[in-house]
């Protein structure tokens, strides 16, 4: 799973933090952007760890052709045109603000999104992997 954005500070990373927190180590999970920031949006941080999720120690950088070849899935949130399209990927764009100077509660609302979107993204990929696995017969 790649989640992209443009500076890699806030969507994605908060993204690629719901789907770690939910999946753990079931799913290789990468985020990178088209134009990095410096560093995690501290609203983001800080929206990520009222739901006791940390993502302080993450560092914004631009996605590669390795993490392009290490998924199948690949989830853009307002690169454009710089977003990657290598063919047999599945892809998807999810329309969310982005929370650059965003206050808190613009931040909060837009993590909100975020986590719906991750959790279904979730619990079909469970129910995908249930379905390629003859031995689980629940």
């Amino acid at each position: 799973m790649l989640f992209l954005c443009t500076h890699n500070a806030g969507r994605s990373q908060m993204a690629m933090g719901f789907l770690k927190h939910f999946s753990g180590d079931r799913v290789a999970i990468y985020s990178g952007g088209s134009e990095p920031a410096d560093e995690v949006n501290p609203a983001a941080v800080e929206a990520m760890a009222e739901k006791g999720i940390d993502i302080s120690g993450e560092q914004p950088r631009r996605w590669t052709l390795d993490d392009l070849e290490a998924v199948q899935v690949v989830i853009s949130m307002g690169c454009g045109d710089e977003c990657p399209c290598i063919p047999g990927k599945r892809y998807e764009n999810w329309e969310l603000a982005d929370p650059a100077g965003q206050g808190i509660d613009a931040v909060r609302a837009i993590r909100d999104d975020i986590e719906k979107r991750v959790r279904a993204l979730a619990a079909e990929l469970d129910a995908l992997s249930q379905h390629r696995d003859p031995a689980n017969r629940s």
